[in-house]
This record gives C-alpha cells, structure tokens and sequence, in this order.
C-alpha cells in the first residue's frame, strides 16, 4: 500500500512512524508533515481542511489509503471526500464525526443509547446564563460546544471563573455547554471502529493541565502513558461494551455509521466508567504512548478500518513493557507560544515532531505551542519515564517548558479506582 497521512502534529509524526515499519506498505507520504516527518516520509504543501486538495494528492500520488489524523479535516468532510474519489480513507464522514464536532450531538446520542455521562446543559443565550450555572456546582464544567484544540473546557471551584469562561465562549459566538462534575481518575480509550465492530487499542491517560500537579490552564495535552497498571484488565472489556459499542450501533441507527478511530475519554468513578467526552481520531499526545507498544501491522488495522474489514483482522498484538509520552511546550503556551526559536537535540530516538519546520542553514525551528512529544519505553511506567527524561535532557529549546510528572502517580500508587 501507498499510504498518505494528512496532518502535521507529533500524532502524525507516530503514525508515519509505526506505518513505515509495516512491511505491507510500500511508501509513506505526508501533507503538510514538519520537519521531523520530513525525514521519513515525502511531504507535501497541502490544506489538511481542503477536501479537494488532499484528492487532488491521492489521485497525484496514487495513494491506497487516506489517513486523516487532525479532527477539523474529519469534521469539514475530508473523508467524504476521498471516499466519493474511489480511495479508501481511514476516519469518519462529517456526519459521524459530529461525535466531536458537537458536544450537544454526542450528549444526544449518548443518552439515546443509554451509556452514562455527565448531566448536561446547553446554553445559547447570555440572558440565561446565570440561571443555568446556579444548577450546577460546587464544581463547574465549561466546555466549548465546539472544536477548540482541547482548550476550550473549564473545570473550576469558582463560579466566577467558570461564569467568564461561559461568556467568552457566547461572545464567540458558540452554544456553551455546563455538565455536571465527574469524580474519578480519567482514562483514555481508542477502538478502531466500523460500523458495529469494535477492535480496543490499549487504554492510556492524558495529563491536561499545563503545570506539574495538575495545576495551570487546559492545554492540548502534556503528557500520557499506557497502559494504566491501576485499571483493572476487565475495565476495558465495559467501555467496550457499555460504551464504545452502544454509541457505534446507535450511529448506525442514525444513519451515519462511524469508520475510524473513536475515543473515548471517561472518569471511572464508583459507579463504573462514565463518559467525559468523545473524539472522532486518534488523540493527541496519548497516541504516541499507544502506537510505541504496538507490534501489530498498523497499515493493515487501518486499512480493514477503512475497508470495512475489521471484523476479520487478527488480534492485536502488544509489546510488553509501558510507553509514557512528554511533551516539550513553547515558551507562554498554552496562550500565545513563541515561535522561531532553534531547536537542538532534536533527532534523538524517541522524538517526535509536533510544531517544528526547517530554518536557515539546516536548523529546526518551533512552528506552534507543543513542540516535540518524547517517549519513552521501558520494561515498567517507571522505567519508561526515566527513558523519556533522559532523552528530553539532551533537547534545548529557549523558553521550552514540560511537566515532570507525567505517570509518576500512577508509579507511586497514588489513582485508585
């Protein structure tokens, strides 16, 4: 197979990664790629949101297989586009990828199906706004309706923190979405998913917030690791069933079946697994952990994804061992990052690219906020962890910041379900 992987983030950067050591494809080829993905795959000055570009660059280049990893492409009808070309795309129609495109949708579907989640409001009008947050709190939950980079939710003790977030959003121009408080330690759950088969990826956990602690803004994420010693082996096999397979027979239903990857982001509280969110890709930086354990070939996954043929792929196989991702950040993000800075260090095993490109002379510069994933992989969490440290030691980066605890509860025992 000929594979073209559409987006430019450290997500991509793992996936061209884990496609390239598949012996079943024959060439790998990125749009718009960075620097790092520059040095595996050919790259090309695509729109990833322009559904006729990225055709016009399947046909050019004879790909067998879209891969579309950002959510906004999937959301615009990117997909739909390949597909109605004749290629096999991997990730779902704009329909279906309303899952993540709109939180009020994913609530409605959700309570449909019957899986469990958060009590929800959506508000749409300032002139109600103070009603709506006195039903709910003592601790709030804000979230943007729409897309927003995973910064567009608010978790917060203070109403009015959380009152502010709300009328930023409204004055946006978007509906704002209020939910009820979910305790519990979150997990993340991929599944390649076509139509009503359901094929589990390892679980792993995000680290949101942008300083050590949990403390800080909402970023895009900071940091992930799998698999979750403290998750009982048996969870999975609920999300699956309770969850992932509810939600996929009720798109079915709808009419507008899911093919590619859904995530499931839940909190396991004492009542069992309950859903924060949903995304229609692969998410990112948990990701990079996942695919660091996968021994499987992953063109092949997704390519009976994409052809309807999942249900006849043999099982998944995993190296033993965990992966623990971190991310080196720009100097201010999550608000606005620096760019252009040099970055060195930078080619060492393990790393991958995120907001990078090429400068003068050779070099490789910072291009966004997160800059470079580092991961790790170990024989245990905390050997991984000291793999991804000792390597982020080597990078320079002015001003470039990242958590330092990223998995260290889990190793020292602190999440408990």
């Amino acid at each position: 197979m000929r594979v073209l992987v559409i987006g430019s983030g450290a997500r991509e950067h793992a996936l061209v990664l884990a496609l390239s050591r598949d012996p079943g494809v024959t060439a790998v080829l990125a749009a718009p790629g960075n620097a790092g993905i520059a040095q595996i795959a050919e790259q090309f000055p695509v729109d990833a949101a322009s559904g006729e570009q990225v055709v016009a660059l399947a046909k050019e280049q004879n790909a067998d297989l879209v891969v579309i990893g950002p959510e906004v492409p999937l959301v615009l009808g990117v997909a739909d586009a390949v597909r109605a070309a004749g290629i096999a795309c991997f990730g779902p129609s704009a329909d279906a990828a309303r899952i993540e495109g709109s939180k009020a949708f994913a609530k409605d579907v959700m309570n449909t199906a019957g899986v469990r989640t958060a009590h929800s409001e959506v508000v749409d009008s300032p002139g109600v706004l103070d009603e709506a947050l006195d039903r709910f709190g003592p601790t709030w939950v804000v979230k943007d309706d729409g897309l927003a980079a995973g910064k567009g939710v608010v978790v917060t003790t203070d109403r009015a923190a959380a009152r502010d977030h709300a009328a930023e959003i409204l004055e946006n121009g978007h509906p704002v979405l209020l939910e009820s408080f979910l305790d519990g330690p979150e997990v993340s759950l991929f599944c390649l998913v076509d139509g009503e088969t359901v094929v589990p990826l390892l679980p792993a956990q995000d680290h949101k917030r942008v300083g050590d602690g949990d403390t800080g803004p909402n970023t895009g994420g900071m940091g992930a690791y799998t698999p979750l010693p403290w998750l009982p082996a048996e969870t999975v096999d609920v999300i699956v069933e309770e969850v992932v397979k509810p939600v996929a027979a009720e798109l079915v239903n709808r009419g507008c079946g899911f093919s590619g990857l859904l995530y499931a982001g839940l909190a396991i509280g004492k009542d069992g697994p309950a859903v924060v969110e949903f995304n229609c890709r692969f998410g990112d930086p948990e990701t990079q952990a996942v695919l660091a354990l996968l021994e499987s070939p992953l063109g092949e996954a997704l390519n009976a994804t994409a052809t309807g043929t999942l249900a006849d792929l043999p099982p998944l196989r995993w190296r033993d061992g965990a992966a623990v991702t971190v991310v080196l950040a720009a100097e201010y993000y999550p608000a606005s990052p620096r760019t252009g800075d040099v970055i060195t260090g930078a080619d060492a095993e393990g790393v991958l690219h995120a907001g990078t490109k090429h400068g003068d002379a050779g070099t490789v510069v910072s291009a966004g906020g997160r800059v470079l994933s580092v991961v790790g992989v170990g024989a245990d969490l905390s050997a991984a962890r000291d793999q991804a440290y000792a390597t982020l030691a080597g990078i320079k980066l002015p001003g470039g910041h990242f958590r330092t605890d990223i998995g260290l509860a889990a190793v020292e025992g602190r999440i408990t379900v």
